[in-house]
Formats: structure tokens, sequence, C-alpha cells
């Protein structure tokens, strides 16, 4: 079984009366776990409040309470590829992440995450992500390593001054009219529950999308999101109809199946550049991570148009 060596930490939301039963509210905010392993944990006295007191099935639901437990799964698979700590001072860590890896604990994955990886190595328990790439996304990464310097960094993010860019591999049935896109729309958690979709009204997702080069049925894009939604530059590739080479959840769900180590999702948190905060000088960070052509494709890109590798 994995647990986690550190608590999690759900607050109870605010909600008009009656209140459901803390059971209800969590088996409905975690469906993945699902009720059953709710009350076994409630029962075997795992789930806290702040004081560290146990809760019951009988305790009530209050608004804005915080409780805390230990993640736990009876079987954690292991992520064989490794992290790279490209930049670290007393208020930042720059990682490159590789696919397959979540960041965060989730589902299955309790110690087998970034974050956890980084706080055995580097013994700092006040490491927070301040953003998140899926799972199946590799590249760049931030974290705070200062609780008292974490708003202005979340700041960065909270206001738009901080540059993000994506390369994507994407397959194509014919090289595209258009080479540049601004796509906006409204996104929405869809079913099943991890799967995003677009739905009407006002716009919360933005992204600024290019196509660098194309050969055949395959083309190299790189990517700008101008907000962060779960899955957005995913969504956004494939409604346009440019799905991500290696896409399981995008435009069709596929069968759950095994990660294939040798052919991760083509997508990559390439590069961020922002002014720091604190020194006010400008960081610009890019990953290592490249993108790969399909085993035994022998696609090239014309150099004109911006080699696939750049």
């Amino acid at each position: 079984m994995g647990i986690s060596k550190y608590p999690s930490c759900v607050s109870l939301a605010c909600m008009e009366k009656p209140y459901p039963t803390i059971l209800d509210y969590l088996a409905q905010r975690f469906p993945q776990i699902g009720r059953a392993a709710w009350e076994q944990r409630i029962m075997q006295g795992k789930v806290h409040d702040h004081a560290g007191i146990a809760i019951t099935k009988a305790t009530l639901y209050v608004p804005q309470k915080r409780l805390f437990y230990f993640r736990e799964v009876a079987e954690e698979p292991l992520i064989p590829l490794l992290e790279k700590v490209i930049f670290q001072n007393d208020d930042l860590m720059v990682v490159c992440k590789p696919p397959f890896l979540p960041v965060n604990p989730t589902g299955p994955y309790v110690n087998e995450c970034l974050l956890h990886r980084l706080k055995i190595k580097t013994g700092n328990c006040n490491l927070v992500p301040l953003h998140r790439i899926d799972r199946e996304t590799s590249g760049i990464v931030l974290f705070s390593s200062n609780q008292k310097t974490r708003a202005l960094y979340h700041n960065l993010f909270m206001t738009g001054r901080i540059e993000k860019t994506y390369l994507a591999l994407a397959a194509v049935t014919h090289r595209p009219k258009e080479s540049n896109w601004m796509i906006e729309n409204r996104l929405a958690k869809g079913e099943p529950w991890f799967r995003t979709h677009v739905v009407p009204g006002k716009v919360n997702a933005r992204s600024s999308i290019k196509l660098v080069a194309c050969n055949g049925n395959l083309a190299k894009f790189r990517l700008s999101p101008l907000t962060g939604k779960q899955h957005q530059l995913r969504v956004h590739m494939s409604d346009l109809g440019f799905p991500i080479l290696h896409d399981r959840y995008y435009p069709q769900l596929l069968p759950k199946q095994a990660d294939d180590l040798q052919n991760p999702l083509q997508l990559i948190a390439h590069s961020v550049n922002f002014i720091d905060p604190i020194s006010g000088r400008k960081m610009e960070f890019s990953s290592s991570q490249q993108l790969q052509l399909p085993v035994n494709c022998e696609v090239t890109f014309p150099q004109e148009q911006g080699p696939l590798f750049s």
C-alpha cells in the first residue's frame, strides 16, 4: 500500500442549508476515491480537523472548516522517469518534469508525484507548485520554496504576468490554410469527471496557437495559453481538428491501458519567462524535453518553416 508522508487538506465548501454530512461531501468531492473508502477512513480515525481531532460520521458540516488526511492507495504504480531541477534559490525552484509523473498526489499516485520527490530530495516541506501541468505532459513546472514570498509568485499567474510556451506535435489530414489561431471559449468539467469540454457562456479559456511546420500528416505547433484551465491546450487543439499525438482523452476517450513510455503525449511545457517579483530581473527557463516522431516515421520538416526539434 502507498501512504503519503505528508497530509492533504480539504476545505468544506460554503453552501446553503441544509448542509450535507461530511461523508456525503467527501464522496461527492472526490468521486475517484469512492464513498466506501471515505467511510472506512473516517471509521478508522484517519480524517482530522485542524486541531488534530479525528472526525466521526456524526461530526457536523461547518463551511470553510479544514480537514486533513493522508492519501493512501492499495497499489501505487512506479514511474521510471526522472525529473531535473534546473534552477533553485531561497524562494523559487524550477523543474523539468518527465511525462506520466503527476505534479501533485492524484488517483493511484501518492508518493510517485513530482511534489513528493522534490520534498524528499530537498528536505523542504514548504514546497508548493505555483501551477500545474497534466500528468501526461512534460516540461517546466515552477515551485515556491518560501511561504513568506509565495504570494508574490502566485500573483504573477493571477495577473497574467508570466509567459508560457508549449510545443506540440499533432496529426493533420492536410496542410492547414491558416497558421495562426486565437481560441476563446468557455471550458467546464465534462463526463467522465476528468475530461473537459466546451460549453456556452462567458469566455474563461484563451489560447494562442501557431503552426510552425508541416510535413505529410504531422505538424508542429507553438502554443501560448493565456489562461490556465484543465486540459485547455489539448481541448483547443482537438477542436481545431489537430489532436495532439498520443492524446488518449481528446477528441475521444480511449480505453484505459498501461502508460506507453515509448509514446508519451507530444505536448511539452517548453518555456516560461517573467520578471522576478523580488530581484526585478528577467527570468527565462526552457525544458530539455523534446518532441518525438512516431516510431519508424521518416518525416522531416523543411528548415525554412522551422526545425521540428528547435
